[in-house]
């Protein structure tokens, strides 16, 4: 009985597999398609970077006393993590990644991580950057985070 059981069990392991792995496959594009549905548009993530380099850039020379330098160029988004999370009152997204980025004038790109907060517009028409504002609120208290919300600007369409 052995001998049968030895042969049989490579039949079923191919009939498993065959059935198995287009299975599998299957579920790991309808999982990898729902959360690309849910991202931003790649042009919503580069408005969002360059406002966010903006306004770190203009608050460094405001302390420092000196001229912000002109628009950053910001090029290469790869986005790691993905998360819905309370801005507030509305819904938003926590994303995190990596991005390349260079200042105006300056040869050197730079390749940087990034964590953005982004909030969709009570229309869904437009984005909003949001940036959370002194410390993360207790254990106790959550969703009590303060924020500050800035429109991305709005590009003319063709």
């Amino acid at each position: 009985m052995p001998a049968v059981f030895s042969r049989a069990q490579p039949l079923l392991l191919r009939r498993l597999s065959a059935w198995l792995l287009p299975l599998l496959l299957m579920v790991c594009v309808v999982l990898t398609g729902c959360s690309a549905a849910a991202q931003p548009p790649r042009s919503v993530l580069l408005q969002a970077l360059e406002l966010q380099i903006q306004l770190t850039q203009g608050a460094i020379a405001d302390a420092l006393a000196l001229d912000a330098a002109g628009m950053p160029e910001v090029s290469r988004v790869r986005v790691a993590q993905q998360q819905s999370i309370l801005i507030g009152e509305a819904k938003g997204l926590r994303l995190q990644g990596q991005f390349d980025w260079r200042l105006a004038g300056d040869p050197i790109r730079v390749d940087s991580p990034f964590e953005l907060f982004l909030q969709r517009g009570e229309r869904g028409q437009s984005w909003r950057l949001a940036r959370p504002i002194g410390p993360a609120a207790s254990a106790g208290a959550v969703d009590q985070q303060t924020w500050i919300t800035d429109p991305l600007p709005l590009k003319a369409r063709a």
